[in-house]
């Protein structure tokens, strides 16, 4: 028996079988193994058993007097795949009379295995066991995969996230597709997934592609994929992004930073569902779903001429709104218990509870930044706190101590003149960029160089902030900034 699994000690067996000596023999031999054992001899018996006790697995005869096996195995099949396969127990056919087709129509239903009468001991055993373990091998992955559930869930019940949940709920099931609108750090990977997740294609692959993120000259590869020697570099044939979604969805993240002449490209596989790889002549088919989202005004975009107008409203077939942080201020408190703990999970520390008074602060707070910004904030807390997070461990611009060096700063940040002479022989542009660059280095000081504060005390975009310290070659510590 080289093929014997471990024995899971005390794991819950059922025997379903109407000859009462069977059962007797098979109790015997499981219980000596170590399992606890059920009977039932007919189905309605075997279906009180599993509503009172955790069963593992099922040993079912195939004759039940009157009954059929097969229709009580179809029945637990029914209720698993209900259940989203919580029910999944594995079932090992007996049968005394076993033909054919009756071993078919069993594998066909899922049965884990099939024995014939007189049973043998070590074949008995060797199967429960077998059976046991890949019941636990189904629990780890469940966990796991419910694990990374809860990583992309949708936190909050304030009336917004209900409504949102409800909008989700509705357009899931269907084929539509659906533009996600809102500001940067909302979570609308997570509205794009929990679609995904509750759609018919969820078996799928969920593949994201980041458009702003992908060169323009690359954008047509990775979407569409190449085929060899076409271009530099190309040197073996490779799959596009909408060929590996095929069967599941597509998330085209930030889509109005696509290049026109991608557009053009997606346009005609949400039309025809056809794309030919970079490089390529034959026509691939692709059936996907599409979900695309944006921090943009897209409607602004077409009447600029820089988003095609009909790829626009291919996408915007569906639209849903992801609220910003500001818009569910009360959902604050739910979603920083829940990012401190996955912090400490992640660092191996032990939970860390919240004082009210940080709660209070981090409610009264409006989050440029949205929960993407909660969720660092939440990071540095567990981080830099003890064994309790309290107001004191808070940044400054939430209320936290300043330190000496940023007080300094912060009081000599008010500019009162401008030495205008110095610039006389300056130009225009010259001055402008002088004077800009000196401001937002005065506002990175007073916020400690958080960016999406200092952002939205200059009226402006996260992302347009950092284009201006790129192109203002303003970096962090050149003043002495930790």
């Amino acid at each position: 028996m080289t093929d014997l699994a471990p024995p899971v000690p005390g794991a819950p067996v059922l025997i379903v079988d109407d000859e009462k000596n069977i059962r007797r023999t098979l109790r015997m031999v499981l219980e000596s193994d170590g399992h606890v054992v059920h009977e039932a001899g007919s189905i309605a018996e075997a279906d009180a058993v599993l509503a009172q006790h955790p069963i593992d697995l099922v040993l079912l005869d195939v004759k039940l007097g009157d009954d059929n096996g097969l229709d009580f195995l179809r029945a637990l099949r029914s209720k698993a795949e209900d259940a989203r396969g919580d029910a999944d127990i594995p079932v090992v056919m007996i049968s005394g009379h076993a033909t054919v087709d009756d071993a078919v129509a069993a594998t066909k239903l899922g049965a884990f295995d099939f024995m014939e009468k007189p049973l043998d001991r070590n074949r008995v055993v060797v199967t429960v066991r077998n059976g046991l373990e890949r019941r636990r091998m189904w629990r780890e992955v469940n966990s796991l995969r419910r694990a990374v559930d809860a990583r992309w869930e949708l936190l909050g019940n304030t009336p917004v996230m209900n409504d949102l949940r409800r909008q989700i709920a509705k357009v899931a099931p269907t084929r539509s597709r659906v533009l996600v609108t809102g500001e940067s750090g909302t979570g609308k990977e997570l509205i794009a997934r929990a679609i995904h997740r509750n759609s018919a294609v969820a078996a799928g692959a969920f593949v994201k592609v980041n458009c702003a993120a992908i060169p323009p000259e690359l954008i047509e590869s990775e979407l569409f994929g190449h085929e060899r020697g076409a271009f530099t570099g190309a040197v073996a044939k490779k799959r596009g992004l909408f060929e590996v979604a095929d069967g599941g969805t597509i998330f085209l993240d930030e889509i109005g930073d696509m290049a026109l002449s991608a557009q053009a490209k997606v346009l005609r596989v949400l039309q025809t569902g056809e794309f030919t790889r970079v490089g390529g002549e034959k026509s691939l088919r692709t059936d996907c779903r599409v979900v695309a989202a944006t921090n943009r005004e897209l409607e602004q975009m077409v009447q600029q001429g820089t988003f095609r107008e009909d790829l626009f409203f291919r996408l915007n077939v569906v639209p849903i709104h992801s609220p910003s942080l500001r818009e569910r201020l009360d959902d604050v408190p739910l979603l920083a218990e829940s990012f401190v703990h996955e912090c400490c999970d992640e660092n191996g520390f032990a939970k860390k509870p919240v004082d009210d008074e940080v709660m209070a602060r981090l409610k009264t707070y409006d989050w440029p930044g949205n929960v993407r910004e909660l969720r660092n904030v939440a990071e540095r807390l567990v981080i830099m706190s003890d064994e309790v997070i309290r107001e004191r461990d808070l940044p400054p611009y939430l209320g936290g101590p300043r330190s000496s060096t940023a007080a300094s700063r912060a009081s000599t940040a008010p500019v009162t003149a401008i030495d205008l002479g110095r610039y006389a022989n300056k130009s225009l542009r010259e001055f402008r960029e002088e004077v800009e660059s000196e401001f937002i280095r005065l506002k990175l000081a007073e916020y400690e160089w958080n960016i999406s504060r200092t952002a939205q005390a200059l009226g402006i975009e996260r992302t347009n902030l950092h284009k201006k310290l790129r192109a203002l070659g303003i970096h962090r510590g050149e003043d002495g900034t930790p």
